[in-house]
């Protein structure tokens, strides 16, 4: 695990480092899918304020005094830190600075994509040895030698070393891995996002309830609107019907 010593806290800002590596993405899901997760978190979160998920950033661990440009850092598709403010300033962060936030992110996340990255060995090792407590590899395309890998892997670190996490199967025949430091489960499962039906990621409660997309949530609250509208309006026709027989039994409803 990577420990931060004290001369480096007052040296190096996120100012001084290079903010992107520069390296386009192959495959729009490296946008799509760390950025839905986002956006369930700010709903699941919302009332909370520290936490921060960070998109494509990078992560700097060794400072490079002499060239910033060659400080240490690595670029998740994903990450997610706990006990940090959401918001740093009114300009967001540039990058994400260990020797200035002074808390390791908990989960690193990566998504295969057309060109294999490292995600299984490099990237693998290189989480570790950060101590980063989850590392999660997405992989819907499982090519070449890793065709047999699940499209969803979760890995803890237990004594230093990376374990698979067992999934567990849910009702939808999707699958989720419960992480109790977050208090959330990750998994995936097939849904429409966007007009685009495929296998996505999402975020999970410890019953393997799905927590659902902004425009899921819109889409249930019509449907829910529509329901309460028919039930008020079924009510009123039968309040009229009511009072209708009752004329006929030479009975004022108002009376009644």
């Amino acid at each position: 695990m990577v420990t931060i010593p004290f001369e480096y806290r007052h040296l190096l800002t996120a100012a001084d480092l290079p903010d992107s590596d520069e390296t386009p993405v192959d495959n729009e899901l490296q946008n799509d899918i760390p950025n839905m997760l986002l956006n369930l978190l700010r709903a699941i979160w919302a009332e909370r304020s520290d936490w921060f998920w960070g998109v494509d950033m990078g992560v700097y661990y060794e400072p490079n005094v002499e060239v910033p440009e060659q400080s240490k850092v690595i670029v998740p598709d994903g990450f997610l830190a706990l006990g940090v403010p959401r918001y740093s300033d009114e300009g967001g962060r540039l990058s994400y600075v260990l020797w200035q936030e002074q808390v390791l992110p908990i989960l690193a996340l990566e998504v295969v994509s057309k060109k294999y990255n490292g995600e299984y060995d490099r990237k693998l090792n290189e989480y570790q040895a950060l101590g980063i407590l989850y590392y999660v590899v997405y992989n819907s395309t499982r090519r070449g030698l890793y065709k047999n890998r699940q499209s969803l892997e979760v890995y803890k670190l237990v004594d230093g070393k990376y374990e698979l996490t067992p999934s567990i199967s849910l009702l939808q025949e999707g699958k989720m891995v419960w992480m109790p430091e977050i208090g959330l489960g990750i998994g995936c499962e097939r849904s429409v996002q966007s007009s685009w039906q495929r296998e996505w990621l999402y975020w999970y409660d410890r019953t393997g309830q799905r927590y659902p997309t902004g425009e899921e949530q819109a889409a249930q609250d019509r449907q829910a609107r529509i329901e309460a509208e028919a039930i008020a309006l079924q009510a009123e026709q039968k309040a009229q019907r009511l009072a209708e027989k009752l004329k006929t039994l030479g009975i004022d409803p108002s009376e009644v």
